[in-house]
């Protein structure tokens, strides 16, 4: 008996054994990539690379797994890390404290990787990440907008080109077209997405960011409100579809 014996009850010792000696990338430790991450580690991934730089924030505690009073300030790969490594001490990690973007991407190579997910949510970043991957004919899986959504329910799992109502989706879709990608594997939403609330107690008027922090989300043109259940389980399903894809291979 070991700590992943009820997943291998259903998958069986061919699978976590690939499970075991798998890479998976994760861009964005956020309120979708921190539960990707733990489903992963908690479903016997061996291996791990982390790729955010930004800090636990306060605003991160209604819905960012890794973000409690005590890890406020702290580099999100680092905190991310130390949890993976609670579940599973044997665990490999590579933490990178990086904004993803194309003028950095050359530093990293993807094909070290068996999968790639992508939980950012910068349209630039995700167009470079996709490309590349797609280049090296690498798995991955992207996050549409989690964003001014409320009902968990209407996630799905599609190609980007079967995508309907998500904003994001829709910029994605004109983007990879244009750049020849003909499939891509996304969650996204067909909820329509509500328009926050302007109440007076925002980012915009007051900003509660860790000291140091570079990129603030007061520098968007709009601050989605979120919530705990529909980003969570946007990165459950994001983890589950690795881990069917990793054991089937």
């Amino acid at each position: 008996m070991n700590e992943f014996s009820r997943t291998q009850l259903l998958l069986g010792k061919e699978a976590m054994e690939k499970l075991k000696n798998s890479t998976v990338a994760v861009f964005g430790i956020g309120g979708v990539g921190t539960f990707t991450v733990e489903a992963l580690a908690r479903s016997g991934v061996g291996n791990f690379a982390l790729f955010d730089d930004d800090k636990v924030c306060l605003t991160n505690l209604n819905r960012q797994l890794i973000a409690t009073r005590k890890t406020i300030g702290k580099k999100k790969v680092e905190v991310m890390a130390e949890r993976i490594l609670d579940i599973n001490p044997k665990a490999k990690i590579e933490s990178h404290e990086v904004f993803y973007m194309p003028e950095n991407a050359d530093e990293y190579d993807l094909t070290k990787y068996d999968y790639v997910v992508d939980a950012v949510d910068t349209v630039t970043a995700k167009i470079e990440l996709i490309v590349r991957a797609k280049a090296n004919n690498i798995a991955i899986i992207s996050s549409m907008g989690a964003g001014n959504k409320l009902n968990p329910t209407e996630l799905e799992v599609a190609d980007i080109y079967k995508t309907s109502v998500d904003p994001l989706a829709k910029v994605l879709r004109h983007q990879l077209r244009k750049r020849g990608i003909k499939s891509l594997k996304v969650v996204y939403s067909k909820e329509k997405p509500i328009t926050p609330l302007d109440e007076g107690d925002s980012c915009k008027n007051k900003c509660v960011c860790p000291p140091g922090t570079v990129r603030k989300c007061t520098h968007r043109r709009a601050i989605p409100g979120s919530v705990s259940f529909v980003p969570s389980v946007a990165g459950l399903i994001i983890a589950s579809e690795v881990v069917k894809d990793i054991a089937a291979k």
